[in-house]
Parts: C-alpha cells; sequence; structure tokens
C-alpha cells in the first residue's frame, strides 16, 4: 500500500489537512503548537487507489530540546519512508526560514514531494504570496484550505500521479484491533514499539506525552494485529486544557472501537482507583481484557510474588476476575512476546457461537443440580436460551417472570456458559426476557 506523509513546521494546519483527507476527525486539533507528536496513521481512497496517509508532528529545524526534537525525528521517519511527501506551509505567511530548511531537508532525501500551501480559504484569485513558494525548488505549489475542503482534490490528484506504478492491493486482510489503555507513565508507548520493533511512539518520562491515539500493524505467525497506543487516563479533575480532553477522548474511543483491550499496570504502585476506572471502562464496554503488569522487572519479587501481586489484582478488579494477567518488562522485553497468545485466545472466545440445542442442553443439567428460586409459592421457570450475539458473547434467557431472576442464580448460570463452552477469559452478557407461559 502505497503511503503518503504530511509534515512541515507547527500550526499551519497539517493535523486539519490530515482529518480532511481521511474523512474523519482522526488527529487532533487545536492552535496550541505542538499538539501532534506521534505519527498517526488513516487509511484513505482516492481514484481507485487505497493509500496509508500519516500526519506528523511539527518539524522546528532550530529547536533540539526535549518533545521538540523526538516529535522532529517522528516526522522526518516518516518522510524517509513515504512514497509521496506532502509538504504543508502557510499560504497567508509565505515562505519562512523553517519552509525551507524543512525543503531543503525534503530535497536531499530525493522524495517525491508534493507542495501545498494551506490556509488559502478565499475563492476567486489565489493568495499574493502564492508564487513565493516557488523559491522553495519542489515545483507547483497548491492552494488548499484543510478548512473548507478547497483544492483537496488536486492535492490527491497529484499524490496519486507519484505512487509507484503497481496493481493496486485488494481489501486487507482484518487484523485484531488492540487497544493498550492504562494511566500515564505505565509504559504504554514503550510497550508498542517493543511489540512493533521500531519507535511508532515517543517515550518520555514526561506525563501525557502521548496525545492521538497511535496505530501500529503487525503480521507474525499469531496473526495480524493492528495495535493502537492511547493517551494515559487522569483523573477527570486532572484533564486541564482542550488537548488533553480531546487525548482522553481518543482513548476511550480507541477502548470502544478496539477488540481486544491490553490494561497495563504499574508493578511498583500496584492497582490504583484510577487503574479500576479505567478497567471498568473496557469491562462496561464488553472488551476482552488482557491485564498486564509492566515494570515488573524493577519490583522486588520471591518465589511467590506473582502469586501475591495476582490475587491483588483480582481483589481490586474483582469485575474482571476472567482476565488473564501476564507480568512483562516493556523495557527489556520479559514476556512480552506471550501477550500474542493471550491476545488471539481471548479474541477467539469473544467471537464463538455456541447452538441453541446445546445451550438448553447445559439450561437443562444447570436447573436440574440448582432448583430454580421460588417467591411467595411461585417459581422461576427458565424456558430456554439462545444466543444473540458475539464481541462479547450475548445470551438471552427466556422466563416466566424476570423479577424472579435473583442476582445469585443469574451468576450461576453464566457460570454454567463459562465452564461448559470454555468462556473463562472473556466478559459475557446475559439478558433476561419474559415470555407468556401460554405460548410454550
Amino acid at each position: 500500500m502505497p503511503s503518503v506523509a504530511i509534515v512541515g513546521r507547527p500550526n499551519v494546519g497539517k493535523s486539519s489537512l490530515f482529518n480532511k483527507l481521511a474523512g474523519a476527525r482522526v488527529s487532533i486539533v487545536d492552535d496550541t503548537p505542538g499538539v501532534t507528536r506521534d505519527r498517526v496513521f488513516a487509511r484513505c481512497e482516492w481514484n481507485g487507489r487505497v493509500f496509508s496517509l500519516v500526519d506528523t508532528g511539527g518539524i522546528e529545524p532550530r529547536n533540539d530540546t526535549g518533545i521538540s526534537s523526538l516529535a522532529r525525528e517522528q516526522a522526518l521517519f516518516a518522510a524517509r519512508h513515504a512514497d509521496v511527501v506532502v509538504l504543508v506551509c502557510c499560504a497567508l505567511t509565505g515562505v519562512t526560514a523553517d519552509d525551507a530548511e524543512i525543503a531543503s531537508l525534503l530535497l536531499r532525501m530525493h522524495k517525491n514531494v508534493v507542495l501545498c500551501a494551506n490556509k488559502a480559504d478565499s475563492t476567486g484569485a489565489p493568495p499574493p504570496l502564492l508564487w513565493d513558494f516557488y523559491s522553495l525548488g519542489l515545483g507547483e505549489p497548491l492552494a488548499v484550505s484543510a478548512l473548507h475542503g478547497h483544492g483537496t482534490g488536486d492535492l490527491l490528484d497529484a499524490c496519486v500521479e507519484r505512487f509507484p506504478v503497481e496493481e493496486n492491493i485488494g481489501e486487507a486482510e482484518r487484523g485484531v484491533r488492540v487497544a493498550i489503555t492504562g494511566k500515564p507513565n505505565v509504559g504504554k508507548s514503550s510497550l508498542l514499539n517493543r511489540l512493533l520493533g521500531e519507535h511508532r511512539s515517543i517515550v518520555s518520562d514526561e506525563p501525557g506525552t502521548t496525545r492521538d491515539a497511535v496505530d501500529g500493524e503487525l503480521k507474525n505467525e499469531h496473526g495480524r494485529f493492528v495495535f493502537t497506543d492511547t493517551a494515559g487516563l487522569r483523573r477527570r479533575a486532572k484533564v486541564s486544557d482542550n488537548v488533553e480532553y480531546y487525548s482522553v477522548l481518543r482513548a476511550v474511543l480507541a477502548i470502544e472501537r478496539s477488540d481486544v483491550c491490553v490494561l497495563m499496570l504499574d508493578a511498583l504502585s500496584g492497582v490504583t482507583e484510577q487503574d479500576t476506572k479505567i478497567a471498568g471502562l473496557a469491562h462496561d464496554a464488553g472488551k476482552p481484557t488482557v491485564i498486564a503488569v509492566n515494570k515488573w522487572d524493577l519490583a522486588e519479587k520471591d518465589e511467590k510474588a506473582a502469586d501475591r501481586h495476582t490475587e491483588l489484582v483480582r481483589g481490586k478488579l474483582a469485575y474482571m476476575s476472567y482476565a488473564p494477567v501476564l507480568y512483562i518488562s516493556a523495557l527489556t522485553g520479559r514476556r512480552t512476546d506471550r501477550l500474542y497468545g493471550l491476545i488471539t485466545k481471548v479474541y477467539a472466545q469473544s467471537e464463538t457461537r455456541v447452538t441453541t440445542g446445546l445451550l438448553n442442553d447445559m439450561l437443562s443439567e444447570a436447573v436440574a443440580v440448582a432448583q430454580p428460586p421460588t417467591d411467595k409459592g411461585r417459581r422461576l421457570k427458565v424456558f430456554y436460551m439462545t444466543q444473540a450475539g458475539v464481541r462479547p458473547p450475548h445470551f438471552v434467557a427466556f422466563c416466566n417472570d424476570s423479577r424472579l431472576f435473583h442476582y445469585s442464580y443469574r451468576r450461576y448460570l453464566e457460570n454454567n456458559i463459562r465452564k461448559v463452552f470454555g468462556f473463562d477469559s472473556v466478559p459475557i452478557r446475559l439478558t433476561v426476557k419474559e415470555r407468556g407461559e401460554g405460548d410454550v
């Protein structure tokens, strides 16, 4: 699949253009410089050609400190590996010294570059400073408005013309979408980089480094995976600005669109209140979850340390007793390879369907072992069960009176479903509906 990287200095509208071309608000857009830091990906199509679109952080050639330096490295890495690079400049300010330095870097890379003069929001005559961009030596500048969409068709035409000549691939095999979630500074970006074998996400001790939900694809002997590194979820009282608010929103959306969640815990701080809230998001969304206890290499431990810590995790996350627990080190890579097997296992369970006949055989045996409860002389009758859906497995039980369906008996039937059909590592849903006795 061809790739197109969008690069440029901060605040020229790269993320706005990315969202316009992608047809969705994938990248965070804000007036604050330096909002985008990592590479953000989207799958696009134009004139029958499917390609990968990459948004990058602003390149500041003269800033070699902290996050700005790391964001520049990410942007240049994306440019080096892209088939086409879109250099975004501002049509209102004309050519700046930073624009000239970035253009010089791209010329030395010998890349196919499309020059985009963004913020040309007015229709009619082109902006008066448009012609200054010829001085960059990158050919004709295209006047574009990411805000209104003017000129984006010409921009996409120019990109597709520069794609390698090859047959367009068909619909890619769908991979398992895995959201890596957790509180800030627990090692989510380090784990993504370890799994992908490249520095896809910026890793820093500064909390809140990751802002967008960053995707990375991987295929190995276990299958195809799409990992999403999400922003660390902090307590709502500590979400102080618009950028972080949208970062948290992206993380929640990443959980909702995922097939599997990897909940990362810090072995040194244990299970905190914020960890339980994040786990609750995955549980309420019905997502199968693997609990990865990170920094296990730094924890003081003996032969039974893992057992004691697992008991602590189970106690704090009692509603997620089905989730497997794995002790890893994203820094050294220890046991991270075992994640693939666990992810594949829980995903397969979440996709499993059980026939109505087998379900009702199980129901008959369960009712024979433990009779349904009674209330004021009236006994609960469960007529039959059926499976209504998957991801998560959803079962519907039809009975004579839902008020008689006590919580303890619901849990009893859920446990029987798990035991008989192997749903030991995923959440399941059991809905109770009434049916008149005369309809039997």
